[in-house]
């Protein structure tokens, strides 16, 4: 029987603590054990002791400064994620006074009238069967609270994960939901509520997968999400995402609970948390089993240290990447090897620029780490370079010309990257000039509170062990703490590394590899679209065609389109088959190019020992045009590193002829409009960045 979530009274807790006496109630595992559900109304307990009167202002007031750090004023458009839990609910609350300047307004409003410019989004994932019942009474309590709400429900179209997956596929899921919501609802600031206990299971979590200082460092305060496609009503020069905001990083979770107790709001318990088959719920029950208020200070005094660290070493990255780094508009990049050598900059320094650098270059999630960011790190202190290095889907080499100083950063076609190329339908489009008055905003705080490298911890930590000693060795853990997070960390490495890893019995659609045939997608007239998270293609659809392509000595004159669209030239689109497929440059295209710029209108000039575009495809005034297109575009590829023109976007047609490379100007005939424009969906250093 599944397991069913239960509703906890205002005045219920779980957990006995100092400051709230104990209390008795009846839990739901011998419901469980009935295979029965208990009624809403039966949800009751008794107490021995009334709770004391909680003090909401110091939460109040912790709150507000929280969102002042972020850059947010209590006017913004704000969305927040809301599961119903003690934790989602406060942060209800916290939001709901702030906006309205008085905590118990929103509550005293009821239906009647909702808080401008708040919206809690409600994910039911349906991994459950009584989770369309707990999301319909998560909605109906916050509307009690004058909050709008959004139930939205998940469709696992490609089946429903596995156990061993199912919490992170559940959780990217989330994220997808509610990113999508604030896109369609125009709100571009998402509050997440999770607080300083998460921030010490995850800090477990991460110890026994070996993470380094940066990734000890947890959660960050304020991050960013990037939609799956920009805004093209503007320039498009430059990505905005919705900010993710997290406020209660400093909140315990007994403040949780306190929180929903001055609010007199009740919460929804999932049983799933208590599950041991997940790695969080048996960290977070054997955090729960260590009740020294001393072991809980000093850990999370630890995860701050970490943050600090990473904080001082983003900021510095940024500047390494503004010296030394050269991102062209061809998709690839250039490191200055020369500027790094000089600047003698330190391992952490230098593993965050060139993870941040292929992150962007590949536009995937992960960073690169483990044996591979060695294997990086010892290839950029090679100096000057002289090979060849293939890792996480980029391509490095030495730069032509620079005789080893600089290396080129290139997108590797021959990985395991997803090829993809999806469409925009014209709804994402946010506030930006608000995103960059609250960003900047936030980053205000960065020049006050980022510290200087004397002060920043953890700089010259290779590994997690060394991280733990130089805590105890700095005074931020005793040796008791010390030793209570190292039994923690084995105990929980030892339980993740004896479990096989649990295989997803469901593949992406669209997730296809790439192999030695070019793959590819169809794009249609009038589409604009994503090629590989890289390259934004848009191809208009014109009726009229008269205008310069090539020079201003260049002139083509083009008939106009007829009534059945008919393009200039025979190995265009024709007709109903108004389809081209979007793929990869490879070699033979640049042979095409080759041998169509010696071609003329009087035949073929071509040794008959040499391949030949055949005459046939060619008619009339598109002949000119595409010899001369492909001559402008043999001298525009030849400025463009080889292993750099492989990452391309080109158009073929059914049969396989070259149609358009439009990265480069190229088309075959002018009737043809596509242009493609290096903006990748998450920009450098995007996605990952955090301001405090």
């Amino acid at each position: 029987m599944a397991a069913r979530g239960i509703l906890m009274p205002l005045h219920v807790h779980t957990k006995t603590t100092a400051s709230t006496p104990p209390v008795v109630i009846t839990t739901f595992i011998s419901w469980l054990e009935k295979g029965s559900r208990p009624r809403r109304a039966r949800f009751s307990c008794s107490q021995s002791h009334r709770l004391p009167e909680i003090d909401m202002s110091k939460y109040r007031e912790k709150f507000a400064q929280r969102m002042a750090m972020a850059g947010i004023k209590p006017h913004h458009r704000i969305a927040m994620a809301v599961s119903g839990g003690p934790d989602s609910i406060a942060l209800c609350i916290l939001t709901a006074g702030w906006k309205s300047d008085n905590c118990d307004a929103a509550a005293a409003k009821g239906r009647s009238k909702s808080i401008d410019d708040l919206l809690a989004i409600v994910v039911d994932h349906g991994l459950r069967t009584e989770s369309a019942e707990e999301a319909n009474l998560v909605y109906n309590r916050v509307l009690d609270m004058g909050v709008k709400c959004e139930v939205a429900r998940c469709e696992w179209l490609d089946g429903r994960p596995k156990l061993g997956h199912l919490q992170e596929a559940a959780r990217n899921k989330r994220y997808e939901t509610l990113q999508n919501i604030c896109i369609q609802q125009k709100i571009s600031i998402l509050l997440i509520a999770h607080h300083a206990d998460d921030q010490a299971e995850l800090f477990i979590l991460r110890l026994s997968r070996n993470s380094g200082v940066l990734g000890l460092a947890g959660m960050a305060f304020i991050s960013q999400m990037f939609a799956e496609f920009p805004d093209f009503s503007g320039d498009g020069s430059k990505a905005h995402g919705i900010l993710l905001v997290r406020p209660l990083l400093e909140f315990s979770k007994e403040d949780m609970y306190n929180i929903c107790h001055a609010g007199n709001q009740q919460w929804v318990e999932d049983p799933t948390n208590r599950s041991p088959s997940y790695a969080r719920n048996r960290i977070r029950m054997q955090l729960n089993n260590i009740s020294s208020p001393i072991f809980k200070a000093e850990l999370q005094a630890a995860i701050s240290a970490c943050r600090r660290t990473r904080v001082h070493v983003d900021k510095h990255c940024h500047l390494l990447l503004n010296n030394a780094v050269t991102v062209m508009p061809h998709g690839y990049a250039v490191i200055d090897l020369g500027t790094l050598h000089s600047m003698e900059v330190q391992n952490i320094y230098l593993a965050k620029l060139v993870a941040s650098l292929l992150q962007f270059i590949s536009q995937r999630h992960k960073p690169v780490r483990g044996n591979a960011l060695k294997l990086l790190l010892g290839y950029l202190r090679t100096f000057p370079c002289k090979t060849s290095l293939t890792v996480a889907s980029c391509y490095l080499c030495p730069a032509p010309g620079s005789k080893g100083t600089k290396v080129l950063v290139c997108c590797s076609v021959g990985s395991s990257l997803p090829l993809v190329m999806k469409f925009c339908e014209g709804q994402n489009c946010l506030a930006t000039s608000e995103l960059e008055e609250i960003v900047t905003d936030g980053e205000t705080y960065l020049d006050v509170l980022v510290p200087d490298s004397p002060s920043v911890p953890f700089l010259d930590v290779t590994c997690f062990e060394s991280v733990l000693m130089e805590a105890k060795r700095l005074g931020i853990l005793s040796h008791s703490t010390y030793k209570s997070i190292i039994s923690l960390q084995k105990e929980e490495s030892d339980s993740f590394y004896s479990k096989a890893e649990a295989i997803p019995d469901f593949v992406p659609k669209d997730y296809l590899r790439s192999s030695s045939v070019p793959l590819s997608k169809s794009i249609y007239p009038g589409q604009v679209g994503y090629f590989m998270n890289r390259f934004v293609l848009d191809w208009k659809v014109c009726d009229t065609v008269s205008y310069d392509v090539l020079s201003t000595n260049e002139y083509v004159s083009v008939k106009e389109v007829g009534a059945e669209d008919q393009c200039s030239c025979s190995s265009c689109i024709i007709g109903d088959e108004m389809v081209a497929e979007v793929r990869h440059m490879i070699d033979a295209d640049w042979i095409y190019l080759s041998d169509l710029s010696k071609k003329t209108n009087q035949g073929d000039s071509r040794p008959d020992d040499q391949p030949a575009v055949k005459p046939e495809r060619l008619i009339g005034k598109a002949t000119d045009y595409a010899i001369l297109s492909a001559s402008r575009a043999l001298a525009s590829l030849k400025s463009i590193p080889v292993a750099a023109r492989r990452a391309l976007p080109v158009l073929v047609n059914s049969k396989g002829v070259l149609l358009s490379i439009p990265s480069i100007g190229f088309s075959h005939c002018p009737d043809l409009m596509v242009s493609a424009v290096f903006n990748p969906r998450i920009p450098l250093g995007g996605g990952h960045s955090s301001f405090l």
